[in-house]
């Protein structure tokens, strides 16, 4: 299914008022050309290049002068202003390099300001934004601001330019005009706006405004009502909080209180915009372009407000009573409520501003100029000469723990103030006479992003160090002599190459109110290099950024940072992660069973990184089944009573929020629950048709009147639906309302009706009655989302689902199964990015995503390939910190994100699951696709979409069949094909033999363990189901093959081991079969003799040999399997399996003698095919030159089935078969002739005669044949076409197979006849 948790969305209010009054985008376009109309005057620079290139010339297109502004090249910190002339709303900017130059910029930044002092710089995904610039001097690149910049003074920044030239640069800045109310609080006024009647009672808000301030801490807005309504806004610790109460009950059961905080560091003296729109208990809650969506606690809607709504303050009835709420101080502009324009009604005097002592409509610029400082900053600052008093303070922000605020070298010895681990430290080194440290620290946690003052005072024979002017707490230390001091200030760093350079870290963030010797520092005259020098450092500036704000550590893990990242403390989320949004847990007992789980309780997580967090169940993997068990808090068997001719309400919970509860019934197939009512006297529904006793709530709390073994509408027991309750004129057992104890039970299996939340019982307040009532737990099987799959089999399919909602964090899972080496799995694409998952080589998983031109990939190889047609899970996530992906669990790979631009996510894209824009497609099946905690209904969409079907399908579901003998189903584009490499067949389906004919002499061997190698087979998987171990000693193997003789004795098959270890198949001299095994343990070899049939009858004979352990099953052509079991004394353990020899035996060391003597001399002649030992092919790789194998051939073979197709005539029953033998029974026969004990001799003799004459017939038309065929000078046979073209009737004959393809040399000896 396609679902999400439903977005908070509230409804587009028509009368929202624009909090200033520029122009609507409806009525113009905010799209004028800023810069082009200024005069030359209004634009200047930190240096110039020449007159040519003076900051006048910066205009776009503009070709006077020498066609732009370039500084000079020794200017260490060059920028570009312009002076908008008023504050403009500027949306979009245009660059250009010097016209007809090699001039031009690369890279730049921008900073914006409303007074010249304090700037700010521009980011975007809370960074200082770099913008591409120009790679040529003519070519126009255009940005579109991601929020519109609000100020009056722009500076461009140079962070690169063109190699071939220097800085050059014209520039075009694009918005419209801006004004808007301003009116400057100055902590006492406050602005009470009255509504027309004395009480509102509103379902909807929308309140506007912008404001602007250093202090942390102050109300800017507040309105309540007398039952205890109210809305607030308010500053604290430099962040906003809004409260809002809709409303609570009287005993306290519904709290209606919720407080939400945004926002950090809104004291930087910047303006800062703020939007609440409220529908109900829904809110948005915007500041500066981030919206927060929550929904208000409690069960109320309205907002009920008495008299007013104040701004800047609380209104003075409720000031006895604020707690010490401090007022804004600071400047507001563009403030509504309502539609109302408040600030416009403050400049009509329509509204109270009695409060205020002078009201000004401007807002009046800060005395302070913040300097901010890098890791590479520094700045160096004059003092008194040879003082005997140190005095230095100064305010700082910073994120960092750790950083060397000032040193100061004396006359003999230092001085350094700084920050360890959050605590402002202070080291005095005095070396004269003695060497002597001392050390004071105080306070802690400074690195809070927070403006801390310090003071450090040094006189006479002691020093003071105060934080934050807390007189109270002034640290007091005794200097053993009187100091000196030397003159010079570092601030932030010091680089100097001296013998006291400090060890300390370079500072990092903002210092401002710098004082030495207790004057303050003027840093413009700094600026100007009037006095002191500065390194890379920004006056009128602090670009401190709040890392943490908004949070992107998901799932309320806890964030922390320094100065240039934030880490994610994820302990105790039950997630994990860069940015906590990982689930630590599976979705269900299902895959916990698919993972080897046994029965036991489990954290799940059914929507992964979803916003349900994880829950304990207990998981039951007894049965074919897996059953999610939800328990309750109700005891078995609980007693129920009620006062007053009442009823009694029983509540059941279940220690999880009804949402975790809905995600397993959900995707559950199935879910039942338990109930029980043991009554005496008790009625518990009463009849079908009257009001029930007894009723129970389920989910969404709704009523339900039938029980346990009924369903929905019947209001029934179970003895009512099966015709049998103790009163047949009731429907339930207890509805008889007997004083014996009865019961009715039975399941609850409607499972959107569950899980029962609670009872209500009406019938047990009379005399003499009782009840016990169980509710067992909520038992659910099967997980829909699990098993929710679709096949691919076309190239151009896939499923389309567009509207797919960005986010900053994506993660993707799936499993997936294939036979092809190739294809797309899925891709997500926007406008400008796009996000891209494929199978590449049958082994490695490609997961690639980026923005505009950017593009980050990662990809992971698995060692074992992944077109196994075996289930495979692929989990990939992508978050402002890092990229990861996962293969199996187990392979990982993970980089650190570093694209500019992922941190905005478009609104929507488009996923495409499968191949799109004419991609090489997946073909396969894929289930439990989830992207950000959403599962993907692929089974539904599959069905209208063709080349997709629902469920697990594919050309191999259809016609695995069709692979024969071991061959692997490989999926193709237009259909399938049978893979029958590690077979011993060929042919489209694996049906066709693969055999050879063999010389008298001919051997083939293939070596399983090599001298000094590794085994063979370690890496090879069984296609029987019977592996060889890695360690080459097996305790199971299964030899099969076929083979076709006259000659005998002769050894078919002989395994060899390093040890005395061997397995034989033989012929022996009278043509029946023999199977040797000798194991060790026993003196002689464990033989089976098959006596009741000649195989050496010219025929193809099928034999199977399979051993497990001691259990030998032997089956021969289509006769029943026979069974025979190795002797207690043998070993069970084939050990150290070395080669493999069919036709003949050459071996060295110690080989069984009677092999040797009886049966490898002369050989085998005749035909051997479809031989398999195991996962091997011997044969096969020796009459494959394509396959690379550790195989040789001595003598001549020639490739043939040698019709070596089993017996197509059906088994007899074991009855009537003459030649059946009971399984284990072993004849030991003389090998050299029969017995013809129990025959009778007088039939012999006439069958004898009968066959002499028979034989004479049959010489005689042979050699008559023949002669006229010779007379005509071809041969004709009965055989298959293929013998026609055979050199010889010898050959025609032996090669009876039509898969034939090779011939006999004529001189072979003639066997046949």
């Amino acid at each position: 299914m396609f679902h999400r948790s439903a977005l908070l969305l509230l409804p587009v209010f028509c009368n929202i008022i624009s909090n200033s009054s520029a122009a609507s985008p409806a009525s113009r376009k905010c799209e004028d050309s800023l810069a082009t109309p200024l005069p030359y005057s209004s634009f200047t620079s930190s240096s110039l290049y020449s007159r040519g290139n003076g900051a006048g010339y910066a205009k776009l297109t503009r070709k006077q002068g020498s066609g732009g502004w370039s500084p000079l090249d020794t200017d260490r910190y060059p920028w570009l202003q312009v002076d908008l002339g008023s504050k403009k709303q500027v949306l979009a900017i245009a660059t250009q390099g010097c016209y007809s130059s090699s001039d031009w910029t690369i890279k730049y930044r921008l900073l914006y300001s409303d007074t010249q002092k304090n700037w700010r710089p521009y980011l975007q995904d809370g960074n200082f934004w770099t913008f591409e610039g120009n790679v040529n001097s003519e070519g126009v690149v255009r940005h579109e601001l991601q929020y519109a910049i609000l100020a009056r003074y722009i500076r461009f920044i140079p962070v690169d330019w063109s190699r071939e030239g220097r800085i050059g640069v014209r520039l075009e800045l694009y918005g419209c005009s801006y004004w808007a109310d301003v009116i400057s609080f100055d902590g006492h006024g406050v602005i009470s706006y009255r509504f027309r009647s004395k009480k509102l009672k509103i379902v909807k808000d929308v309140i506007s405004l912008k404001f602007r301030t250093t202090a942390g801490n102050g109300v800017l807005l507040h309105g309540e009502g007398q039952q205890g309504d109210y809305i607030s806004l308010e500053l604290h610790r430099a962040r906003l909080l809004l409260s809002i109460n809709l409303g609570s009950n009287q005993n306290g059961s519904i709290q209606g209180h919720t407080a939400v905080t945004s926002g950090s560091l809104l004291d930087d003296d910047h303006w800062h915009s703020v939007v609440i729109e409220r529908y109900r208990r829904n809110v948005n809650f915007t500041l500066d372009h981030h919206t927060q969506q929550f929904r208000t606690n409690g069960e109320f809607d309205h907002l009920d407000l008495d008299y007013e709504i104040s701004f800047g303050g609380l209104p003075v009835s409720v000031k006895p009573t604020s707690g010490g709420k401090e007022n804004f101080v600071g400047c507001m502009e563009g403030i509504t409520y309502n539609g109302e324009n408040i600030t416009s009604l403050v400049r009509r005097k329509k509204v109270d501003t009695t409060s205020f002592r002078n009201l000004t409509f401007s807002c009046a610029e800060s005395n302070t100029s913040p300097v901010f400082f890098n890791s590479t900053s520094f700045l160096r600052l004059p003092g008194q000469t040879d003082s005997d008093t140190l005095s230095v303070s100064l305010s700082f922000r910073t994120w960092n723990p750790n950083g060397l605020l000032m040193f100061t070298a004396l006359a003999d010895g230092w001085v350094e103030l700084g920050l360890t681990e959050g605590k402002i430290t202070v080291y005095m080194n005095v070396t004269q006479k003695k060497n002597t440290r001392i050390d004071i620290s105080s306070s802690s946690g400074l690195n809070d992003g927070q403006w801390h003052s310090v003071h450090l005072n040094a006189l006479e024979n002691y020093a003071m160090l105060t934080v934050d002017g807390d007189e109270a707490s002034t640290v007091r230390t005794a200097i053993p002599i009187q100091i000196q001091t030397g003159g010079t200030y570092y601030f932030g760093g010091y680089f100097l190459q001296t013998n006291t350079r400090s060890h300390q870290r370079s500072f990092q963030g903002c210092m401002q109110m710098i004082h030495i010797d207790d004057h303050l520092v003027d840093l413009k005259a700094v600026e100007q290099g009037l006095i002191g020098t500065f390194e890379n450092v920004s006056l009128d500036m602090c670009a401190i950024i709040d890392r943490c704000v908004p949070n992107h550590c998901e799932h309320n893990g806890h964030c922390s940072q320094t100065w240039d990242a934030f880490t994610c403390n994820c302990s105790g989320t039950g997630y994990t992660g860069a940015t906590c949004h990982t689930s630590l847990y599976q979705q269900s007992c299902e895959e916990y069973k698919h993972q080897g789980k046994s029965s036991a309780s489990y954290w799940i997580d059914p929507d992964g990184s979803g916003s349900i967090n994880p829950f304990r169940v207990h998981c039951d993997m007894t049965e074919d089944v897996v059953w999610t068990t939800l328990r309750n808090d109700l005891s078995p068997q609980t007693s129920v009573s009620s006062a007053d001719k009442g009823n009694a309400v029983l509540q059941i919970s279940y220690n999880m929020t009804d949402e975790q509860m809905l995600s397993v019934t959900s995707s559950a197939e199935y879910c039942e629950q338990y109930v029980a009512y043991a009554c005496r006297m008790s009625r518990l529904l009463n009849s079908p048709d009257g009001v029930p006793f007894t009723w129970w709530l389920g989910r969404a709390n709704e009523k339900h009147s039938y029980w346990g073994g009924s369903g929905p509408g019947i209001q029934k027991c179970a003895c009512g639906i099966e015709h049998n309750c103790t009163d047949p004129k009731h429907y339930c057992n207890c509805d008889a309302d007997l004083r014996a104890w009865k019961e009715d039970s039975g399941l609850l299996v409607y499972k959107d009706h569950l899980p029962v939340s609670q009872v209500v019982v009406g019938d047990t307040s009379r005399a003499g009655s009782e009840a016990k009532l169980t509710v067992g737990p909520l038992r659910c099987r099967g997980d829909s989302n699990f098993w929710n799959a679709a096949s691919f089999t076309s190239p151009a399919s896939y499923l389309h689902y567009p509207s797919l909602r960005d986010e900053t964090s994506t993660d993707v899972s799936f499993y997936f199964k294939t036979s092809s080496t190739h294809g797309v799995f899925l891709e997500i694409l926007g406008s400008t990015s796009f996000l891209h998952i494929e199978l590449r080589a049958g082994s490695v998983v490609l997961f690639s995503f980026g923005i505009g031109t950017e593009k980050m990939e990662l990809s992971v190889r698995s060692p074992v390939p992944l077109n196994d047609d075996q289930w495979h899970r692929v989990e990939a996530e992508k978050n402002i910190k890092e990229a990861v992906l996962q293969l199996n669990g187990q392979h990982r790979m993970v980089r650190p994100t570093t694209l500019q631009g992922h941190a905005k996510p478009e609104l929507y894209s488009d996923l495409s699951v499968g191949a799109s824009s004419g991609q090489r497609g997946f073909l396969g099946c894929m289930r439990a696709l989830k992207i950000n905690g959403v599962t993907f209904d692929l089974e539904e969409r599959a069905k209208g979409t063709p080349g997709v079907n629902p469920g697990c399908q594919g050309h191999c579901n259809s016609y695995r069949m069709h692979c024969r003998n071991g061959g692997k189903c490989v999926e193709q584009y237009n259909g399938y094909s049978c893979d029958c490499s590690l077979t011993a067949y060929d042919g489209p389906f694996c049906t066709d033999d693969v055999g050879g004919y063999f010389e008298t002499g001919t051997l083939v061997r293939y070596d399983l363990l090599p001298e000094g190698g590794s085994f063979a087979l370690k890496d090879v998987k069984s296609l029987s189901g019977v592996g060889v171990s890695s360690e080459a000693n097996l305790t199971q193997e299964e030899l099969v093959f076929s083979f076709s003789t006259y000659s005998a004795p002769s050894i078919l098959v002989y395994i060899s081991s390093r040890t005395q270890d061997y397995l034989a198949v033989v012929v022996r001299h009278n043509g029946t079969l023999q199977i040797r095994y000798s194991l060790g343990g026993l003196t002689e070899p464990y033989t089976i003799d098959v006596d009741h049939r000649n195989m050496a009858n010219g025929q193809p004979h099928f034999v199977n040999i399979t051993r497990n352990l001691r259990e030998i099953r032997l089956q021969l052509d289509h006769y029943p399997v026979s069974t025979y079991m190795l002797p207690e004394a043998s070993d069970t353990q084939f050990t150290l399996v070395k080669s493999i020899f069919l036709g003949k035996v050459f071996e060295t060391g110690q080989i069984d003698p009677i092999l040797i003597e009886r049966y490898n001399t002369p050989g085998f002649m005749g035909c051997l095919s479809r031989v398999q030992f195991n996962s091997v092919a011997p044969l096969k790789a020796a009459l494959r030159s394509n396959i690379a194998a550790p195989v040789s051939t001595h003598g001549i073979l020639v490739p043939s089935n040698c019709g070596a197709s089993p017996l197509t005539i059906s088994p007899m029953a074991s009855a009537k078969d003459p030649w059946h033998i009971e399984a284990g029974a072993v004849f030991n026969l003389n090998e050299d002739k029969f017995s013809g004990d129990g025959v009778d001799r007088n039939s012999a003799v006439i069958g004898g005669i009968i066959s002499v004459v028979i034989f004479s017939v049959l010489c005689i038309m042979v050699f008559v044949i023949r002669h006229m065929f010779r007379h005509k000078g071809s041969y004709h046979t009965n055989e298959a076409k293929g013998a026609d073209s055979a050199d010889s009737a010898d050959a025609a004959i032996i090669v009876n197979d039509p898969a034939f393809t090779e011939t006999i040399d004529e001189s072979k000896k003639e066997w046949f006849i």
